[in-house]
């Protein structure tokens, strides 16, 4: 069966074609915890230089990290998130979560610590009533005419 033409308008679709390239969230993470140097970054991910060369491109122009020059001689950068990479961040701690629970029960490669000095274990809860998100509460409406939570109306 083909692609269709047009698939559904998505925000997570458009998200992932910012992010979800192989290993852009990798250098995301790796610049939350304070690594954004480019041989930094090559080290700790595991990337090959050319392509963590374009993801660290893509991810400066859509404005998730931004580059400041660290060294002039030789002229060297360092990446660190913006507001909107930092905006991100609960999504990674959140993945991190779901890998250490269905991947690494026994042996989890890193923890992460809260403020209060407690192992963060992250919640997803609803802004207005502040109860924990559940697949069964939620209710998915579609907001782009034509299309429905089946897909488009027309089909």
């Amino acid at each position: 069966m083909a692609a269709p033409k047009d698939p559904r308008p998505c925000s997570i679709a458009d998200a992932l074609a910012l992010v979800g390239e192989k290993y852009s969230l990798l250098v995301l993470r790796e610049a939350c915890l304070g690594n954004g140097r480019f041989d930094q970054l090559v080290r700790n991910i595991g990337a090959p230089r050319d392509i963590l060369a374009t993801r660290l491109r893509r991810l400066v122009d859509a404005g998730i990290l931004t580059k400041r020059v660290y060294s002039e001689r030789p002229q060297r950068f360092e990446y660190r998130p913006t507001e909107a990479g930092l905006e991100l961040e609960p999504v990674l701690v959140t993945l991190m979560a779901w890998g250490d629970r269905h991947l690494h029960r026994d042996d989890r490669p890193m923890v992460i610590e809260h403020a209060c000095g407690e192992e963060l274990v992250p919640v997803v809860t609803c802004r207005a009533c502040g109860d924990p998100v559940r697949h069964e509460d939620l209710t998915a409406r579609p907001q782009v005419p034509g299309w429905t939570v089946a897909g488009p109306a027309a089909a």
